[in-house]
């Protein structure tokens, strides 16, 4: 029994390092969450910072699965699109919780809130294959959209 709790210190840090972008991931998306819950849309900040930590935790562990299974010499047939398929099935299904017509009337809300969750996927994912610079950009660019374009429309 001792022995499944028996890491070597690489396994600890590598895990360690893991957290660290989860929690990198987290804030990231937490800052676009944030601009959502301000403005008092049905999906906040801490749905935001869930699912960009959930995203980059996911294909994390799709890369260990897939470095232990060549450790082993197993066969792999390994397609890391599946996993972004597999994220994008289920954030599809958030965002459209969040997205309301009113009765009576053609009135859609919530469309910018499910796009903000597909958004903050692709900042998880960016920070899981350690692009900060994509991932920071995109919180900008998202920021931007979020503020500045609702401003001339």
């Amino acid at each position: 029994m001792l022995a499944l709790f028996a890491f070597t210190s690489m396994e600890i840090t590598l895990q360690l390092r893991l957290i660290a972008l989860i929690a990198g991931s987290m804030l990231l998306g937490g800052i676009i969450g944030f601009e959502r819950e301000r403005v008092d849309k049905p999906a906040g900040i801490r749905t935001h910072m869930l699912l960009a930590g959930t995203t980059t935790a996911l294909i994390l562990i799709s890369q260990v699965l897939v470095h232990q299974y060549m450790a082993d010499d197993l066969p792999v047939n390994t397609d890391p699109v599946r996993v972004f398929e597999a994220i994008i099935a289920g954030v599809s299904f958030l965002g459209a919780g969040t997205i309301l017509r009113r009765k009576g009337g053609d009135d859609v809300q919530g469309l910018t809130t499910a796009a903000s969750l597909l958004f903050v996927c692709m900042i998880g994912a960016a920070v899981a294959i350690e692009l900060w610079v994509l991932a920071i950009g995109g919180v900008v660019l998202a920021l931007l959209v979020l503020h500045v374009v609702n401003r001339f429309f």
